[in-house]
């Protein structure tokens, strides 16, 4: 794998940031949020390799069912740039389609069975 650093941002702009990460192999989650926002997410990296540049104050955060994962959007746009993981609260991942010059369709993916971790029903 090869790490690569990249530079992001919420739809809007306001929140911007860098990552050293790999793209490959991309992620999907089955977990009732991830399946409603459908996003493309890096392999997991660690918090050290986040850098947010601008629109710290502009996050919001997350969380649902046991309340571990901590997913962060904008509060202007609502789109989601990264997340902290449920399993290791050290690893984090990006949403693949924040990524600068990357092409998230041309990515194969796979499937994460984060449905399996709730403790509550589907939502």
């Amino acid at each position: 794998m090869t790490t690569t650093t990249y530079e992001g941002s919420c739809h809007c702009g306001k929140v911007r940031f860098e990552v050293d990460t790999d793209v490959a192999p991309a992620l999907r989650c089955n977990c009732s949020l991830c399946r409603r926002r459908g996003a493309l997410m890096t392999p997991v990296f660690a918090r050290s390799n986040l850098r947010i540049i601008s629109g710290s104050d502009d996050l919001a955060v997350y969380q649902f069912n046991t309340r571990v994962a901590r997913h962060f959007f904008c509060r202007h746009c609502g789109v989601y740039p990264f997340h902290q993981t449920w399993k290791d609260r050290g690893r984090w991942r990006a949403n693949i389609g924040c990524l600068h010059g990357v092409d998230p369709y041309a990515l194969d993916a796979t499937v994460s069975d984060g449905a399996s971790l709730s403790v509550v029903d589907d939502a």
